[in-house]
């Protein structure tokens, strides 16, 4: 299979970051152009980038030159990690200009026509990018928390219709980006608001768990309401989620729906796809940051505490890689889901 060739937008920032090391080797995409600000166009990557990884940059794209934002690239897939504040008018341009945008950023989630996509939960809504006005498409990925929110409701709604979802977050420090929050801030502290956090949260967990009809997607009737709060913690959100369902239940049923949750991802053998897309644990200090944002590299969901409060009300506790499954990794997994798709109806 010839790879292709993909550009990245805001290749310097923390998400473009996390996007060139796991392209680095990926079996579909090879990184061919680098876009970033005007301070940095024209220098070479390795020149420009404050590099905030572990591991060093990778020797293909090190001293590749960095074009500015919104310039014609050498690439058609493009995956865009700009800032909110100037992704919405160079995202369009692109895709007016013929390519694939796959965005990580909030501008476009919203729109009727743009596939808000988890390709573990919605595979099915990246039809709706059909009707885009323009020769390109814009594919989107949702907010941090909600990545992590949406694919452990998926199979309850699926198999027994969820009334009311209430979250509340405890989410890294990486989702602040860098630099971040100030050490005096945050150091013995906890911040309980993050702007526009709990919007994105309520809104977008209802489009992705919506019906597509083949044309419109019509928003899950579900109550959602959430409470977000920035901790002290490099990597990984963790949420704390109490949900009602339509009906009775029992809990060995929600454990069971977990476990054997499986997606169109797993049939499509796309090369992101976790083995194991939740994973249940039994113990009761699990799951947490430390230990589990790094299982199946990144790309899982973690439950547990798992507690019965009426025969329609649950509480659990959900961990996931907030830049990873977060952010980058799900950027990935839909631009190979976009291939693996693409010419079909």
């Amino acid at each position: 299979m010839k790879k292709t060739e993909v550009g990245i937008l805001g290749a310097t920032g923390m998400v473009g970051q996390i996007l060139i090391m796991l392209l680095g080797n990926h079996p579909w995409f090879e990184i061919k152009a680098l876009s970033a600000s005007p301070r940095s166009a024209g220098k070479r990557y390795k020149d420009a980038v404050h590099w905030l990884q572990a591991a060093s940059i990778p020797e293909a794209v090190a001293d590749l030159p960095i074009y500015q934002s919104g310039e014609p690239l050498p690439a058609q897939m493009l995956f865009s990690a700009l800032d909110a504040s100037v992704a919405g008018e160079i995202e369009m341009l692109y895709a007016q200009n013929g390519s694939v945008v796959i965005s990580n950023a909030r501008n476009h989630r919203m729109r009727p026509d743009v596939p808000l996509l988890m390709p573990m939960v919605n595979p099915d809504h990246l039809s709706v990018a059909q009707k885009q006005p323009y020769s390109g498409k814009i594919v989107t990925n949702p907010n941090c928390s909600t990545a992590g929110l949406v694919t452990a409701l998926q199979p309850l709604q699926k198999n027994f219709g969820l009334r009311s979802v209430h979250v509340v977050t405890m989410q890294a420090l990486s989702g602040a980006g860098y630099p971040g929050l100030s050490s005096l801030d945050i150091a013995d502290n906890l911040i309980p608001y993050i702007s526009g956090e709990e919007e994105k949260i309520e809104e977008e967990t209802k489009k992705i768990l919506g019906d597509f009809d083949g044309k419109n997607i019509e928003s899950a009737n579900i109550e959602v309401s959430a409470q977000c709060n920035r901790v002290n913690v490099l990597d990984g959100h963790t949420e704390s989620v109490l949900v009602s369902f339509q009906k009775e239940i029992h809990r060995e049923e929600i454990i069971r729906a977990w476990q054997d949750y499986r997606s169109k991802p797993q049939i499509l053998l796309l090369p992101s796809t976790p083995k194991r897309p939740i994973i249940w644990h039994t113990e009761a200090e699990y799951p947490q940051p430390r230990l589990h944002r790094m299982v199946e590299k990144g790309m899982a969901v973690h439950v547990g505490r798992l507690r019965q409060h009426d025969t329609h009300t649950f509480s659990f506790t959900l961990l996931l890689h907030n830049t990873i499954l977060g952010a980058a990794g799900t950027a990935i997994h839909n631009a190979e889901l976009y291939i693996s798709q693409k010419g079909k109806k």
